[in-house]
């Protein structure tokens, strides 16, 4: 119930998540989802957040595979995103793959 202090990490994961019980679902900051089509998952999805019609909108408007929305505490806005493939081997490989160095400075920009 207070991980927080001992910095623990939960990823709750469901494809129905008006199944999820209500106080879990009032303790999660940080949400992902994906398209949804019930109302009732929309409704538990966005519970308790500000901006809810206009979310609801956004989810609205999301491909139905490989793309997603987070939002909440860890994002400093919404943002509907493509997820990474996985299971190729061209998606192995770029994992494997060395990284490009980000400069702070360049990141700062952005924001």
């Amino acid at each position: 119930r207070e991980m927080r202090k001992y910095n623990a990490t939960l990823l709750v994961i469901d494809q129905r998540p008006s199944g999820i019980d209500e106080e879990v679902m009032s303790q999660l900051g940080t949400k992902i989802t994906c398209l949804l089509d019930s109302e009732r998952d929309i409704d538990s999805v966005l519970a308790g957040m500000s901006g809810k019609s206009a979310l609801k909108s956004v989810l609205a408007k999301l491909a139905s595979r490989q793309q997603a929305l987070i939002f909440g505490h860890a994002v400093p806005m919404p943002v509907a995103f493509r997820p990474r493939d996985y299971g190729t081997p061209e998606s192995y490989k770029e994992l494997s793959s060395p990284k490009n160095e980000v400069d702070n400075d360049s990141l700062e920009d952005l924001w």
